[in-house]
């Protein structure tokens, strides 16, 4: 029997690349997923799976406070961007993780662990609770800080970019810009900055002088010679080119 999964992750194309991967392994039926963790909570109360795919980073509530909410905490397998949230601690009978972009080898070694632990009733959830315990500890002491909103210089007034506006940024003349509503704005940071005071979960870098936002994407098609080309939702279909050193990892990113 096939065991009963449910997807939670706050990137929409990762929970959707996760559920082809699911399929194509053929070992569970996936009944569920969300990219909101209130509703996971809900879910996962209202009818809880065998094994729940869970998102560590997310906005609101990331993961471990998802499963502190639970009446029952089901098997879990952890998925994360950042391998710095693969501790040790993960190495319990009931919990694994998998690091994104996921690959189908790492993840059929989680479900064979799963498979195993459902099978001889395994289960250890004071082991656990510590371990959620622990890596919650963990994540507040170290969770990064990220950009929220951008300042761009305009004479002697500063203007402030909302970031989830922002389409986005592009290097020019030893200048860099930030493209909002059409509209591009000076802003005192370099593209190599940029990249690591934003979000990695919403932007991207595409290019030696180009980051976008993800949720920016309208669509986005392959160009001769390897490289890609993205198309904006920003009211005027602006094109960017990915550079074909960087499509695989883009195409993993955004789950194509």
């Amino acid at each position: 029997m096939k065991l009963r999964a449910c997807l939670v992750d706050h990137e929409p194309l990762a929970v959707e690349r996760l559920r082809r991967l699911l399929e194509h392994a053929g070992l569970v039926d996936v009944i569920g997923s969300t990219s909101e963790p209130e509703e996971a909570v809900a879910a996962l109360t209202a009818d809880p799976p065998d094994v729940c795919f869970l998102d560590i980073q997310m906005p609101r509530l990331d993961g471990f406070e998802v499963l502190a909410r639970l009446p029952a905490q089901p098997i879990v397998i952890f998925t994360t961007a950042n391998d710095r949230y693969a501790l040790k601690a993960f190495d319990v009978n009931s919990v694994d993780y998998l690091l994104k972009p996921v690959e189908p080898e790492s993840l059929e070694r989680a479900l064979r662990k799963v498979k195993g632990l459902s099978s001889s009733g395994q289960v250890a959830q004071s082991d656990l609770q510590l371990l959620l315990k622990k890596l919650t500890d963990s994540l507040r002491e170290s969770k990064p800080e990220y950009l929220e909103r951008i300042a761009s210089r305009l004479g002697d007034r500063l203007c402030f970019l909302n970031l989830p506006r922002v389409t986005h940024f592009y290097a020019e003349d030893k200048l860099t810009y930030a493209v909002s509503e059409g509209k591009a704005y000076c802003v005192d940071y370099a593209i190599a900055e940029l990249e690591r005071k934003l979000e990695p979960k919403k932007f991207v870098r595409i290019h030696r002088s180009t980051v976008v936002n993800l949720y920016r994407i309208k669509e986005v098609a392959s160009l001769p010679g390897g490289a890609l080309n993205v198309r904006l939702k920003d009211g005027k279909d602006t094109d960017l080119t990915v550079a074909r050193d960087g499509a695989r990892e883009f195409k993993a990113r955004v789950g194509c």
